[in-house]
């Protein structure tokens, strides 16, 4: 599950420039961190959605995770809300009482 804050969805809006209608992906990368896979963290892209697993629509602007990212997210909730002090979007993972699968 993805929740995207007002605020946060804003934020994207204005430092990526997008209209009302666009989309972002949020998906599981390969690096060396990682805060709830090692050696993988959450990226984002501006890409329209081919198979969403998860998605919600705020601020006009469609946030989702490809069926194939999923595992990523497995067992959490993934928040996403923005920082004021640091001007920036801030990722909290919460975990889920009880797993459910997409549909």
């Amino acid at each position: 599950m993805i929740q995207v804050t007002e605020q946060a969805a804003n934020w994207y809006k204005q430092e990526l420039d997008l209209q009302s209608g666009q989309a972002i992906r949020f998906f599981a990368r390969y690096s060396a961190g990682g805060h709830i896979h090692p050696g993988f963290s959450l990226g984002i892209q501006v890409e329209e959605p081919q198979h969403p697993g998860y998605s919600t629509v705020v601020s006009g602007i469609t946030f989702y995770m490809e069926q194939q990212d999923l595992w990523y997210l497995d067992g959490y909730c993934l928040d996403v809300s923005y920082d004021p002090d640091a001007d920036d979007i801030l990722y909290t993972y919460e975990p889920m009482e009880s797993q459910a699968n997409p549909s």
